[in-house]
């Protein structure tokens, strides 16, 4: 019986609590494209915490796969299909002022409808694209 439903289930439950700790220990609320931008701009205001928060978020499948548990994605096999969806994913958390986490996750939880508004816009997105590629293009 696959029971691949519950990695999800993990990986929601880790994201939940990360963020409740960032936000019940710093008062920051977490978002990953916001700490990576603000590494990149030079804007980030605590560098210790945005570093052990990527260093987690990058670090914990690293650590897994070096113990033997199979790390797998599902995404595609296609290299320039994955550079284009990391750049699209890029500049649209920098025009919609956050990612996933930050809107989908924090901002929902806290009842933000501007975190509403963007989880909506981009879920539709995705939609629409994976559509596309699978319709469209046979991808």
């Amino acid at each position: 019986m696959p029971i691949d439903w519950i990695w999800g289930l993990v990986g929601g439950l880790m994201i939940g609590t990360a963020g409740a700790v960032l936000l019940l220990g710093t008062g920051r609320i977490m978002g990953a494209s916001g700490m990576v931008g603000g590494l990149v701009d030079r804007t980030g205001a605590d560098k210790a915490t945005t570093g052990a928060f990527l260093l987690g978020l990058i670090g914990t499948p690293a650590v897994m796969s070096m113990a033997g548990w199979q790390v797998s994605t599902h995404a595609t096999s296609l290299p320039w299909l994955l550079v284009l969806g990391g750049l699209c994913v890029g500049v649209g958390t920098r025009f919609a002022n956050g990612c996933t986490s930050g809107h989908g996750v924090c901002g929902m939880s806290r009842l933000s409808v501007r975190g509403f508004a963007a989880t909506a816009a981009y879920i539709g997105a995705g939609i629409a694209t994976v559509t596309a590629l699978r319709v469209g293009l046979g991808l």
